[in-house]
């Protein structure tokens, strides 16, 4: 029983994969604009006559173009192409930055030295361009006075005033208060 699930699954990426790019004999269509690999207009010819003269320069006949009447096709070094598309694909994945999004808990009866250093550490990560998600979790009868968790929420955001916009305001959900940071933009 697996074994079918799992051809099944393969066969699925396997149809999709062929439908992203048709190269050689996969292109069935009976007329094809073909382009050769200098860029140059060839005309309107059949799948075969286009097969042929990519075959004659030892390159693939790749269609770039299905969706156009009749289908664009180009004489390329499919291989060759695939390299490059890749490299270009990995260059854009490390030039991309992601921002992450830090956690700072809080408590309703945080002290002085403790809620600075919570401040300093969310400066070093707001710094580092990451958004901050604050939270307090209340217990037991903490939640009748959650005031004085959004109280200190709201001093948290005032002593990160300079650094950080606030992108949600403390709000109680559940049993705990929550609030949202992120950098403000340099000029």
């Amino acid at each position: 029983m697996r074994s079918h699930f799992y051809y099944i699954l393969f066969q699925e990426v396997f149809f999709i994969s062929k439908e992203a790019q048709q190269i050689n004999g996969e292109i069935k269509d009976k007329e094809l604009r073909v382009i050769s690999a200098d860029g140059e207009q060839l005309g309107i010819m059949s799948a075969a006559q286009a097969l042929n003269l990519a075959e004659q320069s030892d390159l693939d006949l790749v269609k770039i173009a299905p969706q156009a009447k009749p289908p664009v096709c180009k004489i390329m070094d499919y291989s060759k192409y695939r390299y490059e598309q890749s490299k270009r694909e990995k260059e854009n994945r490390k030039n991309q930055k992601q921002i992450e999004t830090k956690e700072i808990r809080l408590s309703v009866t945080i002290d002085v030295g403790d809620f600075n250093t919570k401040v300093n550490q969310a400066k070093k990560f707001l710094a580092s361009g990451h958004k901050l998600k604050v939270s307090i979790r209340l217990k037991g009868r903490m939640m009748t006075h959650s005031e004085l968790g959004v109280d200190n929420m709201k001093r948290f955001a005032a002593q990160l005033e300079e650094e950080a916009v606030v992108d949600k305001a403390p709000k109680l959900e559940g049993r705990q208060i929550l609030m949202f940071l992120s950098p403000r933009q340099s000029k």
